[in-house]
């Protein structure tokens, strides 16, 4: 399949909508529509396949209906975890989770389809034991899917015995192999196409769950050959306390103990070598808030208490500054793809997007998310397909 095109290309800003909806795009008539008069729709397809999707959206029903078909290189969107924030007057939604993408060519948000129904999802998001900290629902993107691996209930147990996985472009969701053993506060990233968890801890802490490394290729075929594997284990449990990101790096997973500013250690997964090492220095203590890494080669981290997002040399094992705005203070996620780096900020209700790839000053600009609603956890994937086009 043909790579992604980038992230966000048409809108600087989009509007607040109170309502999620589903996306419709045509009229019956404007199905029969040529793509281009006189040449085949195949070959039209090719042609067309050149131009940015954010102009052929402009143009025309026939080709605004062709970006989103399942033939046509997909453009990147952002897909979130939403939790509604009205819940003193509703408090039966107080952990309910909606799953979303937000289109860059419309600028608009939709729901996903429901995850499946049975076993019923019971995630703990908010307590009142816990009123300064929301508990974390962990989720990654792999390989063109949104994985869901680990949360609270609300008896505080394990959440999910196995993944839930949504597919972008066949809009389905899966159940992954079940966990060996399930657990939440886990370590949790991605690498050349496989999921990692590492060290958490399931209905009570047990040194080997908090020591344990888990891995599932989602390259294998379609749910046939999806199963985990235990990789080398950590040296201790000091990784089962928070909710941790394991950053995907030139074959690599890095990962700090503790989030912000606070002293903490950092450690690296060799993939290849199936062995950990110490961080290097340099990387350890510029590591200041949330990180990830752009196709696996750049990562990326902002300086929480300072705003700023930074880019590591691992030549010079250092941090190099892009862009500093206040409203990356404070941020809860970050993630990389396309040349754009996408910040969860503080308040939930916004997410910053910094274009890295442009020439500096690098531009920046804000999607805002809908009323009524805040984001758990952001995601950057091949934007949703729509199969009511057919060629000619």
């Amino acid at each position: 399949m043909t790579n992604p095109t980038t992230i966000l290309q048409l809108a600087t800003t989009t509007t607040t909508s109170k309502r999620l909806k589903r996306h419709h795009l045509t009229t019956e008539d404007d199905r029969h529509q040529s793509l281009l008069p006189g040449i085949p729709d195949h070959i039209a397809q090719l042609c067309l396949s050149l131009v940015p999707p954010s102009l052929l959206y402009s143009v025309c029903h026939s080709w605004r209906r062709l970006i989103y078909s399942p033939s046509f290189p997909p453009f990147l969107s952002l897909y979130a975890l939403f939790s509604p924030t009205d819940t003193e007057s509703q408090p039966h939604l107080s952990n309910s989770v909606e799953f979303c993408s937000f289109d860059p060519i419309s600028c608009k948000w939709q729901l996903l389809p429901a995850p499946p129904a049975a076993p019923p999802l019971r995630f703990l998001f908010r307590h009142p034991s816990f009123i300064p900290r929301k508990l974390p629902i962990q989720s990654v993107a792999a390989s063109g899917n949104l994985v869901v691996l680990a949360a609270t209930d609300d008896n505080f147990l394990p959440a999910l015995s196995q993944p839930l996985v949504f597919n972008s472009l066949s809009k389905k969701w899966a159940r992954g192999p079940p966990l060996p053993a399930p657990r939440r506060w886990c370590a949790a990233g991605t690498t050349r196409g496989a999921v990692y968890v590492a060290s958490g801890i399931g209905s009570h802490y047990n040194t080997d769950v908090a020591r344990s490394v888990e891995k599932w290729d989602l390259t294998n075929q379609w749910q046939r050959g999806w199963i985990w594997e235990k990789m080398g284990k950590l040296k201790d449990g000091k990784f089962s306390r928070d909710a941790i990101e394991a950053v995907g790096w030139r074959g690599k997973l890095c990962m700090v103990n503790v989030k912000g500013d606070a002293a903490k250690e950092g450690i690296i997964y060799h993939v290849e070598k199936d062995s950990w090492e110490e961080m290097p220095e340099g990387m350890l203590a510029g590591w200041r808030g949330p990180a990830a890494a752009m196709e696996e080669e750049t990562i990326y981290v902002v300086d929480e208490s300072k705003g700023s997002l930074k880019k590591y040399d691992h030549v010079k094992d250092a941090w190099v500054e892009m862009v500093e705005n206040e409203m990356l203070k404070g941020a809860q996620q970050v993630v990389a793809a396309g040349g754009r780096v996408c910040v969860l900020c503080a308040d939930g209700a916004r997410i910053t997007v910094v274009d890295v790839a442009s020439p500096p000053p690098a531009r920046q600009w804000v999607v805002h998310v809908p009323s009524g609603f805040q984001v758990v956890a952001v995601h950057i994937l091949p934007r949703l397909s729509h199969s009511d086009f057919r060629s000619k």
